[in-house]
C-alpha cells in the first residue's frame, strides 16, 4: 500500500501526520531519560543504605556470628546490584537516548526536505491551473465578441440603407474578430495542453515520490521506534545474570547461618569458667558457741552475687578509659596493669593470655624481619663501603636486638600463664589469681578498697593524676563549662576507674551490662554538648535527663535519654543533678 495512491489528496493531514510521530518519538525519549534518572536515584539510595548498614570496625568482633556475617554478605550483594542498576542508567543514556536524538534530527531534517518539495510542486500546478483558467477566460471573451460582430455584419449586409463602406467596415470588424476569437482559442488550447500534462506528472510522479519520502521516513521512524524498546530491554537484561547471582549469594548467606554455632559463639564470647556453687550450709544458731560467743558464720555467696561481682568488674573496665580523654597523658599517670589478668573469670582470662600471645608473635615477626633487613643492609654497607658506614646502623640493631629480647619475655611470661591455666583447668585455682566466686568478690572488694595504692583514697589518685596535667589545662577545665575533666561535687568516693590496663588489647575488651542500670536520679542540661567521642551522648541546652551512674572520678556522668533507650555519658560540670533521696 502506497500513501501516493491512496492518500494522494491528503497532503495536510499526511503532513500533520508525520509531525506527530517525530513527537512520539521525542515523548518516548523524555520517558527514557526519566527512567535514566529514577535508576540512577535507585542505584544512590542503594549507595546509602549500604553505607549506613556496612559493619563498622568496632563490630568486627560480632562477625564471629554466621547471623552477622550473613548479613554482611547481604549488604554487598545490595552494593553490587546498585552498580547493575547505575549500569542501566549509563547504558541507557549512552545508548538509547543518544540514538534517539540523532533520528529525531534526521527525521526532522527528512520531512522539512520532503514538505518544502511538495509546497513547490503544488505551487506550480497551482500557477499552471491559475494560467489554463486565465487563457480559459480570455477565449471566452474573444469568442463572444467575435460572434457580436458576425451578428452586426449579417445585419448591416441585409440592410440596404447602409452603404457599401458601412457594411464593408463591419465585415472587416467580424473578421478581426474572429481571428482574435481563434488565437485565444488556440492559446487556451496550449495551456491546457500544458496543464494536463503538468497535473498527470504532479498525480503520477512527483506527489506520490514525495508521499513515499514521507511513508519512508514515517516507517523508518516505526521501525527505530521498536528496535529500541528492543534494545531498552536487553539492556536491563543483560544485568539480570549478575543480579540473580547477587540474589543466589544473599541465597547463600542466609544458607550459612548456623544458630547452633553461634550458639556456641555465645558460650565461648561469655563463659567464666566458675563452676556453679554448691549448697549452701545449714546454720544452726542454737549451737553453743565457745566462750560464749556467737561468731559469724561465712555464706558461700550465691550465683547471683557471683555474677553481680563479676559485673561490677566488667563494669569497672567498661568506665575506665572510655572516651579516651587522658589517653594523650598515659606517661602522666601510673596505671597499675595487671599482665596476668587474675582479675577475670578463668575462662576470659586464659582467652585474654591467649590474644595477648597473638599479638606479641605477631609483634615478634615483625620486629624480627626488621632486624633481618637491617643485617642485609649492613651486610651490603660493609661489601660496598661507598654505599654507606655500617656503623650507622649499629644502633638501630642494637634497639632491634634489645626490642626482641623483650618480646620473646613476654611470650615466655604469657605462655607459662597460659600453661599454668591449662594445668589447672578453667574451673579449678589459678596462680595469682581469684579462681572461685568467694575469691573474685574479694579481689574486686580488694581492688575498690579506699586504702588500696598506697592508703590513698579514688579521689586523691584522681586529684594526683589531674594535678599532673599542665596548670594551664586545670585552668581551662574549672573556668570553662568546655572541658569535661573537672572534679564534681557528685563523684562518689571509694571508686578507681584509672587503675586501667594500658595494653593495646584494652581498646578491644568491650563489656555489657546485663540489664538496663537503674534510674538514681535526674539532672538538666546547663550548656550545650556535642557527643563526639565513642561512648558519648549529645545533649541540648535545658534538656532533662535520667541519671543511671554518677561520676566515678572522671568527670564524666551516665545518663539516659527521658523516654528512649539512649544511654551515653555527659560532662558532670555541663549538667545540674538532683539525686533522689534513696541515692
Amino acid at each position: 500500500m502506497s500513501w501516493g495512491a491512496e492518500l494522494w489528496d491528503q497532503w495536510e493531514d499526511i503532513s500533520y501526520h508525520t509531525l506527530k510521530g517525530i513527537n512520539f518519538l521525542e515523548t518516548y525519549g523524555n520517558f527514557v531519560k526519566e527512567r535514566c534518572q529514577i535508576e540512577l536515584e535507585y542505584a544512590k539510595g542503594l549507595r546509602r543504605l549500604v553505607k549506613s548498614y556496612q559493619p563498622k570496625k568496632k563490630d568486627c568482633e560480632e562477625l564471629k556470628f554466621s547471623t552477622v556475617r550473613s548479613f554482611r554478605d547481604t549488604v554487598n550483594e545490595t552494593a553490587d546490584m546498585a552498580g547493575q542498576h547505575e549500569i542501566i542508567s549509563e547504558t541507557l543514556t549512552a545508548v538509547v537516548l543518544n540514538e534517539i536524538s540523532t533520528l529525531v534530527k534526521e527525521l526532522k531534517d527528512d520531512r522539512k526536505k520532503s514538505l518544502t518539495e511538495g509546497s513547490r510542486v503544488q505551487q506550480s500546478l497551482a500557477h499552471s491551473l491559475q494560467l489554463l483558467e486565465k487563457s480559459k477566460k480570455n477565449y471566452e471573451k474573444a469568442f463572444r465578441e467575435a460572434e457580436k460582430a458576425h451578428e452586426n455584419f449579417t445585419k448591416a449586409d441585409a440592410d440596404l440603407h447602409l452603404s457599401r463602406a458601412e457594411v464593408e467596415k463591419q465585415r472587416m470588424n467580424a473578421s478581426i474578430k474572429s481571428q482574435q476569437c481563434e488565437d485565444s482559442k488556440n492559446e487556451y488550447a496550449n495551456q491546457l495542453q500544458k496543464t494536463n500534462r503538468l497535473q498527470g506528472e504532479h498525480y503520477n510522479t512527483i506527489m506520490p515520490g514525495i508521499f513515499q519520502c514521507l511513508q519512508d521516513l514515517d516507517e523508518k521512524r516505526i521501525n527505530n521506534f521498536k528496535n529500541l524498546l528492543k534494545k531498552s530491554v536487553e539492556i536491563e537484561r543483560s544485568v539480570f545474570p549478575i543480579i540473580n547471582k547477587c540474589l543466589d549469594g544473599i541465597v547463600t548467606a542466609a544458607d550459612s547461618i548456623d544458630e547452633k554455632q553461634d550458639s556456641q559463639v555465645v558460650i565461648e564470647r561469655y563463659k567464666s569458667g566458675f563452676t556453679p556453687p554448691g549448697d549452701i550450709p545449714f546454720d544452726d544458731l542454737s549451737t553453743p558457741r565457745q566462750n560464749g560467743d556467737m561468731t559469724p558464720t561465712v555464706n558461700t555467696p550465691t550465683r547471683q552475687d557471683t555474677v553481680k561481682n563479676t559485673l561490677s568488674i566488667a563494669k569497672a573496665k567498661k568506665r575506665g578509659g572510655l572516651f579516651g580523654i587522658f589517653a594523650s597523658n598515659k606517661n602522666n599517670f601510673s596505671f597499675s596493669e595487671k599482665e596476668d589478668f587474675n582479675d577475670l573469670p578463668p575462662n576470659q582470662r586464659k582467652k585474654r593470655i591467649q590474644q595477648r600471645i597473638d599479638d606479641v608473635t605477631t609483634k615478634l615477626h615483625q620486629e624480627t624481619a626488621a632486624r633481618d633487613g637491617l643485617l642485609k643492609m649492613k651486610e651490603v654497607y660493609e661489601g660496598n663501603p661507598s654505599l654507606g658506614d655500617p656503623m650507622s646502623i649499629t644502633g638501630q640493631l642494637t634497639d632491634s636486638c634489645q626490642k626482641i629480647e623483650k618480646l620473646r619475655a613476654d611470650l615466655q611470661r604469657y605462655q607459662s600463664l597460659l600453661e599454668d591455666v591449662d594445668t589447672h583447668g578453667t574451673g579449678g585455682a589459678t596462680s595469682g589469681g581469684p579462681s572461685t566466686p568467694n575469691s573474685l568478690a574479694r579481689h574486686h572488694s580488694s581492688v575498690m578498697s579506699p586504702h588500696h595504692n598506697g592508703g590513698a583514697s579514688p579521689r586523691s589518685s584522681v586529684t594526683s593524676h589531674r594535678t599532673s596535667l599542665s596548670d594551664e589545662s586545670l585552668s581551662r577545665s574549672s573556668h570553662s563549662p568546655e572541658s569535661g575533666i573537672g572534679l564534681s561535687h557528685n563523684s562518689l568516693p571509694g571508686s578507681d576507674t584509672y587503675d586501667q590496663p594500658d595494653g593495646p588489647d584494652d581498646d578491644n575488651a568491650e563489656f555489657y551490662d546485663a540489664e538496663p542500670l537503674p534510674i538514681i536520679g535526674t539532672c538538666r542540661a546547663m550548656y550545650a554538648f556535642e557527643g563526639t567521642s565513642e561512648g558519648s551522648m549529645s545533649m541540648a541546652e535545658g534538656e532533662e535527663l535520667s541519671i543511671i551512674e554518677l561520676d566515678q572520678g572522671d568527670g564524666w556522668t551516665r545518663v539516659r535519654r527521658v523516654g528512649e533507650f539512649e544511654e551515653g555519658f555527659v560532662p558532670t560540670s555541663y549538667i545540674e543533678i538532683n539525686l533522689y533521696n534513696n541515692c
